[in-house]
């Protein structure tokens, strides 16, 4: 939603539009593999800016989701809004008080009511500013759930993440898409997969050439913390540790 922070915070801009888009969440990285989390995911978005209304929103995806022939086993809605929001479903899902429903980028917020099924979150519906519609469904975890489509294990969800930075037109680097991509070819590399890449091969001698290193200046520098080491030298203590086990 990053582009249209400007018009959430526009009084004078009314209007609705979607969007497919293509989405990268770091913050996922330790949570590959367990069949719910996407590295890389298509997220299906609706924003609205003072035009439709948090009821217009939640029947257009319960109308949307029953095209695919599902419905949500429940939705959550944070207890402040509780009163207000549960009628709005009309009785068509359980609801679920959860005082997580929140969202804030540090500057725009506002509650959020969440749908969802086997114990996964499929969807949700944020209220910027109170004022505002910002709704994401990861597109995945509807295909996943509604097809049954397997999820990749953790190495084969790096793979693809990889290939897909790859294809687009990034190189390793120690900085913004190249820092992610040299951060998840490391990954790999650690978790014992291989990649057939000149990338992967350069990353390999690198955390080779990395490791040697700390080898003969860790006895020099025994009681420096990890963060000085990667600061310092840009070696991943961790990382060197669960590889090779020093």
């Amino acid at each position: 939603m990053q582009q249209y922070k400007p018009l959430f915070s526009d009084p004078s801009f009314i209007g609705t539009v979607a969007n497919s888009q293509a989405c990268l969440r770091m913050g996922d990285l330790d949570e590959i593999g367990d069949g719910t989390h996407f590295l890389h995911f298509t997220m299906l978005g609706l924003f609205s800016f003072r035009e439709l209304t948090v009821g217009d929103a939640i029947d257009f995806w319960i109308e949307f989701l029953g095209t695919l022939g599902l419905v949500p086993d429940h939705a959550t809605i944070h207890p402040d809004r509780l009163e207000d929001w549960t009628p709005l479903y009309r009785d068509r899902i359980p609801i679920v008080p959860d005082e997580e429903c929140t969202w804030s980028d540090g500057n725009v917020s506002g509650y959020c009511t969440e749908f969802y099924k086997d114990g996964i979150e499929i969807g949700n519906i944020v209220n910027p500013l109170g004022t505002c519609i910002d709704v994401g469904f990861g597109a995945e975890r509807l295909d996943m759930i509604v097809n049954g489509t397997p999820p990749a294990d953790a190495l084969g969800t790096l793979r693809d993440t990889v290939t897909t930075i790859v294809e687009s037109g990034y190189k390793p680097g120690n900085k913004e898409q190249g820092y992610v991509l040299r951060k998840l070819l490391r990954r790999i590399h650690v978790m014992g997969g291989a990649l057939d890449h000149p990338y992967f091969e350069q990353e390999v001698v690198r955390q080779e050439r990395l490791r040697s290193k700390y080898l003969r200046l860790r006895e020099k520098y025994p009681d420096m913390p990890p963060e000085w080491w990667f600061d310092t030298h840009g070696i991943d203590v961790a990382d060197l540790q669960a590889m090779n086990g020093t």
